[in-house]
Formats: C-alpha cells, structure tokens, sequence
C-alpha cells in the first residue's frame, strides 16, 4: 500500500498534537498522499491523529483506505505476542 516510506507517519508515545503536525507537515511538502500507521494501544490515537487534521485543519482530505491487520511481534522473554495494526491513508 505505502509506495512511498517518506509519506508514513509511525504513531508511537508522543502527544496526539505532534503526529497531527507531522502529517500536516508532509502535505505542506507537497505530499499528496499521508499513511498513519499504529499497533495496540496506539490505533485509538491514530483515529484521533487523522480526524483532528480532516477536521480542524486541512477540510479537503479524505481518508483513501484504511486496512486493519494482526502482526506478530516477539516480546522482551522472545515470546511471540500478537498485536492489531492498522493503516490509515488520507489523500488531498
């Protein structure tokens, strides 16, 4: 799905506030396409990441496709543990 890695946005502990200002940052850019990526605990905060910038921000992105996955991780004990993923693609 991600033709190109510099458009994906890895959504991990900061604020909400700074992913909002990464994608923004990446239109400005002349980006025409943005991915927001997140596993876990994490998805909640992407949603929220890509509504505040559809909504409050850039009025004429949409979001493109969204796909939900499970990933397989290997935890700290070398235990696989498996996590939900999703991808959020939002275009101009």
């Amino acid at each position: 799905m991600n033709d190109v890695e510099g458009n994906t946005i890895y959504i991990g502990k900061k604020g909400t506030m700074a992913y909002v200002l990464a994608v923004i940052t990446q239109f400005n850019q002349g980006a025409d396409h943005v991915i927001i990526k997140a596993r876990g605990k994490t998805i909640s905060k992407a949603v929220d990441v890509a509504e505040i910038v559809k909504n409050k921000f850039v009025n004429t992105l949409k979001v493109s496709d969204i796909l939900i996955s499970t990933e397989e991780i290997i935890t700290e004990n070398n235990a696989p543990m498996k996590v939900s993923a999703i991808e959020i693609k939002l275009i101009k």
